[in-house]
């Protein structure tokens, strides 16, 4: 199904063409001058040059070839040259009627489905998430979700890092608080026990001590650095602590990540390539990729064209241990080998921007990538606090994930229950409890996802949890005001089936209708620009077009059936694309609030 816009630019293009000009001129915008016109278009400027003649006049030409015009009720024409536009509500409405009959309202299915793999995530093992790991979650899963609803085949993987330092420093602080476990007993031929010698607790308090301790004592990291080339280097009693490890913290990220509503097909890590180094580092090496530089394994990666400097890409140190930069390649040439991706996408700190540049060119340069499989890194910004740093805990700390979450869902409650006591209703305690649980993943996603990915934010509990304003509570609560009003439709003997969007008959009604006909153009450039907040600034607008139409009409007390029929079918389009949309976001809408 054609986008609206291009509909409208084509019945320009035609009048441009009858004209006697070039039809090219005739692309139409979005106004920006909402107060004069609906859609614009500024191409007469453009064709005065070519055609030696005055854009007015040309804009005039144009203007009257639409005279008779099924598509717009109104050009006019402004200096310099500007055409006005305004559609017909029967072209509108026609148009609203096919989305609501069509598969995903019309949405056209891609020229090519690609194969994507989004990778984002990165917790890391034997570590407790961290604020800090809010912002890749939670667009990469929205990034996710878009690309395969506008039809490519996606998945998604965490991305682990499971195979680093941290390992080591967690078995070490273990031999020291333990050290008469059998994986420490090298004679040992037996079967390990099932059960970790620790618990989810007691691991997140065993890292950051031994972090800690490794930073002030120098014997203690080099036993940590020994431990993980032990493990590296398959150490059985090592590698059983390693599966340990593995189970209990990988059970405890399913659990946090599925309070965000963040789901990944494949929980692969660094150690899943780990084999794959040593065959990749052979393979640059005959190339001629390769080369050692001070010791260190490098490929050059700059290039003629670059106005700053760009270091080679490491790929040994000069002790031969490989990297993340070794680990990130191998992985590149594990996925190209089992998935055969057109598209890699990885959602990261926006502060990785250079190193992603290394391991793209890396990737180009020697061939672990097809010619035309596209590398993108989406680099976030960091959520910060009232005072512009990223944000802390009041003791100045990196806040647990979990923690957040629970002060987000902690506040939306009292808001809920201090509402229900202004407007005089009971309510479950439990309900209440599960609404804010609800409105809360709402208040976190959109807070973050409104924001371009790129840009730094304020997190500002406040306002994210407002009912008022550019909010996830907001679009929430005009979801639920709109549920509200079809049940009451339903109740009264009505069909929801069964009625039909007629054509506007306000200026707020038809507002709604042209705000909801941007549906296509809203997803294609969400999916193409892996851009989850032009899909919030879409249903912003959906909301306050439907609260302006809401407060103007008296939808369920009309008189006339026909008319009161129409605007329900509008309600449920209204109410069916928005749900979409947050389900895109990564959340979903309560039945009350």
């Amino acid at each position: 199904m054609q986008k609206m816009i291009d509909l409208i630019s084509e019945e320009m293009r035609k009048a441009f063409t009858a004209a006697g000009y070039d039809g090219d001129l005739g692309k139409v915008t979005l106004s920006n001058r909402p107060d004069l016109c609906e859609y614009q278009c500024n191409g007469a400027m453009a064709g005065a040059k070519k055609y030696h003649k005055a854009p007015l006049m040309i804009a005039q030409d144009a203007a009257a070839q639409l005279a008779e015009s099924e598509v717009f009720a109104q050009v006019s024409v402004a200096p310099p040259g500007f055409l006005n536009l305004k559609v017909r509500e029967s072209f509108a409405g026609d148009y609203l009627r096919q989305m609501r009959k069509a598969d995903r309202f019309g949405l056209d299915a891609p020229e090519r489905v690609k194969k994507i793999i989004v990778d984002y995530g990165g917790a890391n093992v034997a570590k407790p998430l961290h604020v800090g790991h809010l912002r890749p979650a939670i667009i990469g899963e929205s990034v996710k979700r878009i690309c395969r609803y506008a039809g490519h085949d996606v998945i998604g993987d965490i991305h682990m890092g499971d195979w680093g330092l941290q390992m080591g420093l967690v078995i070490t602080e273990l031999k020291k608080r333990q050290p008469d476990l059998v994986y420490f007993d090298e004679n040992y031929t037996g079967e390990y026990p099932a059960e970790a010698p620790f618990t989810i607790a007691e691991l997140e308090e065993i890292y950051p001590t031994a972090s800690a301790r490794s930073k002030e004592d120098a014997a203690y990291k080099a036993e940590a650095m020994e431990a993980t080339h032990r493990l590296q280097s398959g150490e059985r009693g090592h590698r059983a602590l390693w599966r340990h490890i593995m189970r209990v913290s990988v059970e405890d990220l399913k659990k946090n990540y599925d309070s965000l509503d963040v789901h990944f097909d494949l929980w692969k890590g660094e150690s899943d390539v780990q084999d794959l180094i040593p065959g990749m580092v052979d393979m640059l090496k005959k190339g001629g990729y390769a080369y050692e530089s001070d010791g260190a394994l490098v490929v050059d990666v700059k290039e003629e064209t670059d106005t700053k400097e760009v270091p080679p890409c490491m790929i040994l140190k000069s002790d031969g241990a490989a990297l993340y930069n070794t680990t990130d390649l191998a992985t590149i040439m594990d996925r190209m080998a089992k998935y055969r991706p057109d598209k890699i996408i990885y959602v990261t700190d926006k502060r990785q921007d250079l190193y992603f540049e290394q391991i793209f060119r890396c990737a180009k340069k020697t061939g672990l990538v097809n010619e035309d499989t596209e590398l993108v890194h989406i680099g976030n910004g960091t959520m910060n606090g009232k005072d512009g740093r990223p944000f802390k805990t009041r003791e100045g700390g990196v806040m647990r994930l979990e923690h957040l979450i629970g002060e987000i869902n902690k506040e939306m409650l009292r808001k809920i229950l201090e509402n229900a006591e202004t407007k005089d209703y009971e309510i479950d305690e439990s309900q209440a409890q599960e609404t804010a649980r609800i409105v809360g993943l709402a208040a976190v996603k959109y807070g973050d996802l409104s924001n371009q990915a790129a840009k730094d934010y304020i997190f500002d509990i406040d306002r994210f949890t407002s009912f008022e304003g550019d909010t996830g509570p907001y679009i929430l609560y005009t979801i639920v005001r709109i549920k509200s009003i079809l049940h009451k439709y339903e109740e009264q003997g009505g069909n929801l089936t069964d009625a039909v969007i007629r054509d506007a008959a306000s200026d707020s009604e038809k507002s709604l209708a042209l705000e909801l006909s941007g549906f296509n153009a809203t997803m294609e450039a969400a999916c193409e620009e892996a851009a989850p907040h032009r899909i919030c600034a879409y249903i912003y607008d959906i909301a306050n077009a439907f609260n302006h139409f809401y407060h103007e009409t008296k939808i369920l007390t009309e008189e006339d059936e026909t008319r009161k029929a129409g605007w329900i079918a509008l309600l449920k389009l209204t109410e069916d694309i928005l749900e979409v949309c947050i389900d895109l976001l990564g959340f979903s809408a309560p039945e009350k609030m």
